[in-house]
């Protein structure tokens, strides 16, 4: 008999909503804020310039690849004193950044589905971004939140999945992970002994050679209909929806 499902950690970024847009509105508001701010960064680094810093700051420090936050400040101080300005500019650039990270329009189904799914079991974010529910407006649907740079280490680590069970008070095997990617999500979460569910809206084929989403669904409604017709069980492996 499969283990009943207790509660469910909720991946957030291309799961709730699209981050392809938020990181667009990023690039062209942070542009916008270095033009009046230190208009001698914004010509340094234009739009892929400051791209490419940030890939450069990502590959030169591993040890902070779990904290984004972290490495979108060192892109900005690193673009302030590489183009003369003012390094102290860098924390209210980080601001304006995290103020468009929060604006985030969600997946038409998305908002409705998790608003059902809180309904029926605890729901824990847990996400390797920088998003904030309190900004965002729906912290009040999910237990709590955990992120990466919190935890220490970012998805797939299995420690992040595992934290999540221990502060939800439930066995991994009675956990559901929910998440768009394969690996990150799905494969992180099964490996660490959760079950693992795959919102694949982009209608990508699986390509994990062993392991098998336990649930499959185009959308998080998906989700959502399967628990309104099925006692909150965890399904057979390999079942598609």
């Amino acid at each position: 008999m499969n283990p009943t499902i207790q509660a469910i950690t909720l991946d957030l970024d291309d799961t709730l909503w699209p981050f392809a847009p938020i990181g667009a509105r990023i690039d062209r508001v942070l542009h916008e804020w270095m033009l009046e701010h230190s208009p001698a960064t914004a010509a340094m680094f234009p739009g892929e310039a400051m791209q490419a810093l940030r890939e450069r700051a990502y590959v030169d420090n591993p040890h902070l690849h779990h904290d984004l936050s972290a490495l979108r400040r060192l892109a900005l101080e690193t673009a302030l004193r590489e183009s003369g300005a003012d390094i102290a500019l860098a924390e209210p650039a980080y601001e304006a950044f995290f103020a468009v990270r929060n604006q985030v329009t969600y997946y038409p189904d998305a908002l409705g589905a998790l608003q059902r799914i809180a309904a029926r079991v605890p729901v824990a974010a847990l996400s390797n971004g920088n998003a904030d529910l309190q900004k965002i407006g729906i912290a009040p649907l999910f237990a709590f939140q955990l992120g990466a740079r919190e935890h220490g280490s970012a998805k797939p680590d299995p420690s992040i999945f595992l934290a999540a069970c221990t502060r939800l008070g439930v066995p991994p095997e009675q956990v559901l992970h929910v998440g768009d990617h394969e690996e990150m999500d799905v494969v992180g979460a099964m490996s660490a002994g959760l079950r693992g569910c795959w919102i694949n809206r982009e209608g990508a084929a699986w390509k994990h050679p062993v392991l098998q989403p336990d649930l499959h669904f185009e959308t998080l409604a998906g989700l959502a209909d399967w628990l309104d017709t099925h006692d909150i069980t965890a399904p057979p492996r390999s079942h598609d929806a």
